[in-house]
Formats: structure tokens, sequence, C-alpha cells
């Protein structure tokens, strides 16, 4: 049985998660959000290259739109970020108040916060700027880390008595951690590939780097992975280099933890099975994309399966992680002098 405090800080730590959870599932939410914003073109809803203050953080020069198309749909994003604000600033304040022993947990919830900032700060730029490439790639990148970080804190605030690492083994370490890294890179493309939608040679009609293989994958002009054919070629390429990086990532990190028995019951993670699952109908997916041309409802299937995709290969790297022990916890005896965290993954 508890004592009185612990069974009081497990309280506290249990409000925090479940609070925690609903901050990832509004992150998710509003990544997806932000490409329905950038397929119905509302990216510059609220206001045109260089409005100023105008077009964020007021829309149109109002603290709220008009109810015309464009600025309604910008601004449910803006409004799904301010509820993250208050969710992450909501969190900070759980976590100093009640969970300051757990260090990991203050550390990594003030990490969020900068990120959150950072985020509309960033946000506000790509207005600014008329969704200039590098500005659109860097936007859903952070929006990302902060999916990531905040899924890794959920690890985090377990109970450690509930919370052992599945597998410690060097090779799914390193497995897991290029899963993620390479996977991350690929979602870096795509967004880069979002941002080029308003570019394509003079004269001829605008298609960005989506279509600048025309309707063919795996192939690309005819030929497969044509490098130096122009920017916009190049950007394509690049994605589907990194992805075919990711699956290779992926189908080791899964053969690593079958091998490990890591995903056997009872206490195994599926999870490391449902991910090449996912990636199978990511590049299918992809692939319907290029096949079909350019289709909004399609682009944003594309995203939210990869953001699916990313929160699934964070959960199982994380897995891999041994929660820290409380600040001051008792250690039990000839536990000898363990660190107090072993950071493998993510």
């Amino acid at each position: 049985m508890l004592d009185a405090p612990r069974g009081e800080a497990n309280k506290h730590l249990r409000r925090f998660r479940r609070l925690l959870t609903a901050t990832i599932f509004a992150t998710f939410a509003l990544i997806v959000i932000g490409g329905v914003v950038r397929v119905s073109d509302s990216g510059l809803g609220c206001g045109a290259e260089g409005s100023g203050t105008k077009g964020w953080p007021l829309c149109g020069g109002r603290l709220l739109p008009f109810l015309q198309e464009h600025q309604v749909i910008e601004f449910s994003h803006r409004v799904a970020a301010t509820v993250i604000v208050i969710l992450i600033a909501t969190l900070a304040f759980m976590a100093f108040r009640h969970l300051r022993d757990r260090r990991w947990l203050v550390r990594g919830i003030v990490a969020a916060g900068i990120l959150v900032i950072a985020q509309a700060i960033l946000g506000g730029l790509t207005v600014e700027h008329g969704l200039k490439t590098a500005f659109v790639a860097a936007h859903l990148g952070m929006a990302m880390l902060l999916l990531g970080l905040l899924i890794t804190l959920r690890r985090l605030a377990q109970e450690r008595e509930r919370a052992a690492p599945l597998d410690t083994s060097r090779a799914l370490r390193w497995t897991a951690t290029a899963s993620v890294v390479l996977l991350f890179l690929t979602i870096i493309a795509g967004g880069t590939i979002a941002g080029t939608e308003e570019e394509g040679t003079p004269g001829q009609p605008v298609i960005g780097a989506h279509l600048a293989c025309g309707t063919e994958f795996p192939t690309c002009l005819g030929k497969f992975m044509p490098f130096s054919y122009g920017k916009l070629v190049d950007i394509q390429l690049t994605h589907r280099l990194l992805m075919y990086l990711t699956a290779i990532a992926v189908v080791a990190m899964t053969i690593v933890a079958v091998r490990r028995r890591v995903v056997m019951p009872p206490d195994g993670n599926r999870a490391f099975l449902l991910i090449p699952l996912l990636l199978v109908c990511q590049i299918l997916l992809g692939a319907i994309n290029v096949w079909e041309g350019q289709h909004a409802w399609l682009i944003v299937s594309h995203l939210t399966l990869a953001t699916i995709l990313w929160s699934t290969v964070i959960y199982a790297a994380t897995t891999l992680v041994r929660v820290p022990e409380p600040v001051g916890a008792p250690r039990p005896e000839g536990s000898g002098s363990e660190p107090e965290t072993q950071v493998v993954a993510a």
C-alpha cells in the first residue's frame, strides 16, 4: 500500500498525465488543421505578405475575423494554437507546484512552452513573409518536435514502478533513434514540398515540387532518382530518398524488436509491429498523391497519416527510455549507483 505522501504525489502525477494526453491530441489536431489551411489556400486569409500586425496576430486588422471562408479557416488554426498555449501553461503550473521532484518533467514542460511560443512567432513570420518555403517547412518541423516532446513527457510521467524500459539492447536503441531522425527529416522535406506550391518555371503552370516529377512514382522523368534536373525535382527526390532510408531503418528496428521479443505479450509493445504497416500505407498514399495529381483530401490525408506515424514511432522509442526517479526518492537496497536517467532514443 502506498504511504500518504507517495499516494498524493501519484494522484498529482495522474492528473498531469491526463492533461498531457489532452494536449497531445490537441497538438495533433492543430497539425491537421494546419494542413487544411494549406490546401484551402487560406494561409494568407488574415492578411497578405507584409501586412504586419494586421495579418498577425490580428486577422484582417481585427481581433476576430469577418465571416469570410479563408479568414475563418486560418483563424481556427490560431484558436487551436491558443488552446495549446493555455494547456501547456496549465501543465507548467502543475509541474512547478506539485511535481518539482521530477526534474525531467519540469524541464521538459518548460521546453514545450518555449517551443510553442517560438512556433507562434514562426507562424507570424510565415504569414508576414508570404508563406516562404523555409518558413513553411520550419513551421511544420517545429510542430512535430512539440508533438514528439509531449509524447516523450507522457512516458516520463509514468509511475516508475510501472514503466520499466522494454529493452536496453544497443541495436534496438540505435535503429529506433535512426527511425526517429530519418522520419523527422522526411517530414521536413514534405513541408518543403508544401512550401513550393507557388513556385514554377516562368511562363509555365505553377506546380511546385509536388508534381515536379509529373505523375510518375517511383520513377521521375522516366528515370529513377534523377537529381540535378532542377530545384523542384531535387526537392521531390530528396523527400523520396529520405522516405526510402526511413523504410530501411523501420524494417531494421522491427526485425530487432521481434528478435528481442519486445513485441510479445503480456508486456510487449505492439507499436513496433504497427509502425511498418503505417509506413507502407503512408508510402502508398504518397504514391497515389503523385499518380492522381493534387487533390486536397489526399494531401491532408498524407499529412494526417504522417503525424500518426510520427507519433507512433516516438511512442515506441520512448518505451526504451528509463523513467528517472524523483529527486530524493529512496533507492532499494542493493540498487547500486544506477544513474538517474538513461536517454536512449528520441
